[in-house]
């Protein structure tokens, strides 16, 4: 039995490269974005299911690591990378969040669900590669043999 994950090591480096541009245009930086992947998990959802089979990820971690990506996007806030708009974790922001003016926890119920957004994303894209290098079945049918 071979673990799916261990045989997409190679596939998420390459998908973390063509990735890298998504996350320089999201809110987060490339930390805060290491920071995300840390507290997410991979699973295939309906592996045995040829046509139901899917990536989804685990993010019930999140939560919990947001304390530490704050910290991250306060200790250098002149390295906020990417647009958006409105109240994005910009450089404003986060002087108002040092002094205690910012939102009171909106800001990070709004960060978790960009991140989950951005991960979901992360995900879609790591299966169309699996896909497209036609690696799919055979990683689905080790999920499978693990559930």
């Amino acid at each position: 039995m071979t673990d799916w994950q261990d045989m997409v090591v190679g596939d998420r480096m390459a998908v973390d490269s063509e990735f890298a541009s998504r996350v320089d245009d999201s809110q987060f930086t490339r930390q805060e974005w290491g920071l995300i992947m840390t507290a997410t998990t991979f699973e295939i959802r309906n592996p045995e299911d040829e046509t139901a089979a899917t990536i989804v990820a685990d993010t019930s971690e999140l939560e919990g690591m947001m304390p530490q990506i704050e910290e991250v996007s306060q200790m250098d806030p002149m390295s906020q990378q990417g647009g958006g708009s409105g109240s994005d974790g910009g450089v404003v922001d986060s002087i108002l969040g040092a002094l205690g003016l910012g939102d009171d926890g909106d800001t990070d119920q709004e960060k978790v669900q960009a991140a989950e957004r951005l991960v979901a994303a992360y995900a879609d894209e790591l299966q169309a590669h699996l896909e497209a290098e036609g690696r799919w079945d055979d990683v689905r049918a080790a999920a499978a043999e693990n559930e």
